[in-house]
This record gives structure tokens, C-alpha cells and sequence, in this order.
């Protein structure tokens, strides 16, 4: 009992911090200090978190996750803001450290070691050169901390929180699996894809968050893996759908959140913006083989069950 409500409480306590550090990183580039009210956000997750504790036992719900949820609104409107901010600027920005290399993180390292070993006696210093360290890192790899942060914690998330009787250990080690591939294929989605938009459309900024914010809804729910028991659910447990449940919800999540919506947006970058490079055209066939792949996998299904 104290371990599930520790979970619980810690999973949640980590999702409001990373929350807070988009916050704080948003009002330092934009500076100003009104979007401090994107905290507010926050507000559900806390409500949510009091409510687990004293109604679930801190136990999560068997279908869906509503703190994953909830943590998924806290923190996608900070990545929007800082993404637009810097596809607007990035032209204009100042010079930063890529942490691209060895050498740049060393060299950051460097810096941090230089700044703890002088002895400084005025707070206020301190805070300055450590402001300091930090603006001098580009945004770019903030905004890519943020992402990998955001995807790491939903499945660490998911690991630790108590789920409510609905998924069994080995359903949860096949659910956390799905997620690691489907969180490393979406991280590779907005970065490369961001990264290929010059000056060409700021719509399609907005297309590719729009996309993004919509392949995320695939980590709230269980759908993928919660299969094996439908008997409990299902008036016809004999049925297509009882028997093929997972499989169904694989093609939808394939041709309508994850891969499909990719396909077209690559296809459109390729074609409308004329961007077209070696990752991009792989990646952009990777999205149609596992489209093509999930329409035939549902055409199997169903052949087979008419013979």
C-alpha cells in the first residue's frame, strides 16, 4: 500500500516538474512573464493526483490514464510555443552551443566546473553565470530535452503507476515495449521533419505540431494490449471484433494516428515544398510499408474468418 501510493505520488510529482521546466523555459524566451499562467494546466493533474490517492487507493484506471493525460496538456502547449518562437527566429538567433558533439558537452561541462570552483559571496552573481550557462545552450536542444523528457517519463510514467486489475505484467511489458518504438519513432517525426523547414511555410509549422499533438493520444489508453479478456465486455465473445480486438486497434493506430498522418506529411513536404533529402524519402517509405502492411494484415483477418 505505501509502495503504490509513493508511485503514484512520485510519477505525478515528475510530470509537474518537467510541466514546470517547459513553463520556465517558455518565459525566458519570450520574456515575459505572463505565461506564468500556463501553470495553471497544472491544476488538473494535482486534482487528479488527490482524487487517486483517496478514491483508487492511488491505483490508475484499467482502460484509460487519465494522469497521462492530463500531463500530455500540461506540457504540449509549452513545446508549441517554444517551437513556433524558434522557427520563427532561429535566422535571427545568437550564437549557442550545439550539444551535438563531444567537444560542445565538454566544454559546457568545462564552464560548470570553472563556475562551481569560484568562490563567489553575492547570490544574485551566481544566478547570473548560471543564467548565463544555461542561455548559452541553443534552443533547439532545449526544445529536443523537452521532447525526449516528455517521451521518457510517459513510459517511466506507465511503468510505475498501479494500474486498477486491467493490465497484467505481461501486458504491461508488452504495452511499455509498444510504447518505447512508438515514442522513438514519433521524436524522430518533429525533429527531423522541423528541422527540414526552412522559410518555406509557416503553416506547416503548425501541421506538424498539429500531427504530433495528435499521435500522442495513443499513450493515455491500454487499447493495444487489453485483449485478452474481452469475454467480460462482449455480448458475443465469438465475435470478429472480440477475437481480433488488438489487431483492429493496431490498423486504427497505424492509419489514422501514427504512421498514415506521417506518411502525408512527409509526402507533402516532398512534393508541395520540394524538400527532399536521403532520411526523409526512407522515412517517408518506412510510413507506407507499415500502412500497406496493417491493410493487409486487416485483409488476412477478415479472409480468414469467412473460411
Amino acid at each position: 500500500m505505501l509502495l503504490r501510493f509513493v508511485c503514484a505520488v512520485v510519477t505525478r510529482a515528475l510530470f509537474i516538474l518537467i510541466s514546470l521546466i517547459g513553463v520556465w523555459r517558455v518565459i525566458w524566451v519570450k520574456h515575459d512573464k505572463l505565461y506564468w499562467l500556463l501553470t495553471i494546466l497544472f491544476v488538473p493533474l494535482v486534482v487528479e493526483m488527490i482524487l487517486t490517492l483517496k478514491r483508487r487507493k492511488g491505483k490508475d484506471c484499467k482502460w484509460f490514464s487519465p494522469a497521462i493525460f492530463l500531463f500530455l496538456v500540461s506540457i504540449i502547449p509549452s513545446i508549441w510555443i517554444l517551437e513556433i518562437h524558434h522557427q520563427q527566429n532561429k535566422l535571427t538567433e545568437a550564437k549557442c552551443n550545439q550539444l551535438n558533439s563531444s567537444e560542445s558537452i565538454k566544454e559546457l561541462f568545462n564552464n560548470q566546473r570553472m563556475l562551481n570552483a569560484t568562490n563567489w559571496t553575492d547570490m544574485s552573481q551566481i544566478f547570473e553565470h548560471y543564467k548565463q550557462l544555461l542561455s548559452s545552450v541553443c534552443p533547439n536542444d532545449w526544445i529536443l530535452a523537452l521532447h525526449q523528457a516528455l517521451l521518457v517519463l510517459l513510459i517511466v510514467g506507465k511503468w510505475l503507476m498501479p494500474n486498477e486489475g486491467g493490465l497484467t505484467r505481461d501486458e504491461l511489458s508488452q504495452l511499455l515495449l509498444i510504447f518505447v518504438g512508438t515514442a522513438a519513432d514519433i521524436l524522430e517525426f518533429t525533429s527531423e521533419t522541423l528541422s527540414d523547414i526552412k522559410d518555406k511555410s509557416p503553416v506547416l509549422v503548425y501541421i506538424i505540431l498539429a500531427v504530433w499533438t495528435w499521435s500522442m493520444l495513443q499513450f493515455p489508453h491500454n487499447l493495444t494490449v487489453l485483449s485478452a479478456k474481452t469475454e467480460e465486455y462482449e455480448t458475443e465473445p465469438r465475435s470478429l471484433l472480440s477475437r481480433h480486438r488488438a489487431d483492429f486497434w493496431g490498423v486504427i493506430e497505424a492509419l489514422l494516428i501514427q504512421d498514415g498522418p506521417f506518411f502525408v506529411v512527409r509526402l507533402t513536404v516532398m512534393i508541395h515544398f520540394e524538400i527532399i533529402h536521403q532520411m526523409l524519402v526512407f522515412f517517408a517509405i518506412k510510413n507506407f510499408l507499415v500502412v500497406a502492411l496493417n491493410v493487409y494484415r486487416l485483409w488476412v483477418i477478415f479472409a480468414d474468418s469467412r473460411s
